[in-house]
């Protein structure tokens, strides 16, 4: 950036275009509360992830490929996030993603439709399946889904914009993570930062970030 005539180098640890809107929000801030240049590189340098949004989770194999967790679970809010990315990977996008029960059934297809406009390989499982049969509301989230072709599980991978359906949300993130190319990017979206599933009327321990550190790091002994 330049500020008040002088050029900022910058390096921000976050991730898409709204993220780069906020860093020139906070820039003017600070420049006008006097906070030397420096001390505002070196505050966005140090900017933590925000959990569970655009959340980049590692592993401990470098070429492993990039996988973000997000809590987007609207038609809209996915359609913004898989937009975002897309720009932003040289490889595949491959989508993990649900819809959550005793909620707006209306909108699992608009969901689905918004995955398959915007990714290469999607697997449709389930969120927060609640009271509902998650097969059934797998059921309305295909329907949205029909411009993809679906695969089975063991055979999903290979075919571009292909899909494939697994309601255990736990398997469906290691079979992403398994087909992924060290130049692809998973997406999990809908559960971001929370740190359970609702299943009938219990909440189990489940961690899309957790899952997937997991998924990652036995990538490699499968």
């Amino acid at each position: 950036l330049r500020v008040q005539g002088q050029p900022l180098d910058l390096e921000l640890p976050l991730v898409g275009d709204f993220n780069l809107e906020n860093l020139l929000v906070a820039c003017g801030i600070g420049t006008a509360l006097g906070i030397s240049p420096e001390h505002i590189a070196r505050g966005i340098a140090a900017c933590p992830q925000v959990p569970g949004r655009m959340e980049r989770i590692r592993g401990e194999d470098e070429s492993a490929p990039t996988v973000l967790v997000d809590y987007a679970h609207t038609p809209d809010a996915i359609e913004k996030l898989l937009e975002t990315i897309r720009d932003l990977s040289s490889g595949r996008l491959i989508t993990v993603f649900g819809c959550g029960g005793d909620r707006d059934k209306g909108k699992r297809p608009l969901m689905a439709q918004a995955v398959a406009g915007r990714t290469n390989l999607a697997i449709a499982t389930s969120d927060n399946p609640r009271t509902e049969d998650p097969e059934m509301i797998l059921h309305d989230v295909e329907a949205g889904l029909k411009p993809m072709r679906k695969m089975t599980p063991e055979e999903f991978g290979d075919r571009d914009l292909s899909y494939t359906v697994l309601s255990n949300r736990r398997e469906a993130i290691v079979r992403a993570i398994e087909i992924a190319r060290p130049e692809d990017t998973v997406v999990l979206a809908g559960k971001g930062h929370e740190d359970y599933q609702i299943i009938g009327a219990e909440k189990f321990p489940f961690d899309d970030r957790l899952e997937a550190r997991r998924a990652l790091n036995n990538r490699g002994m499968r």
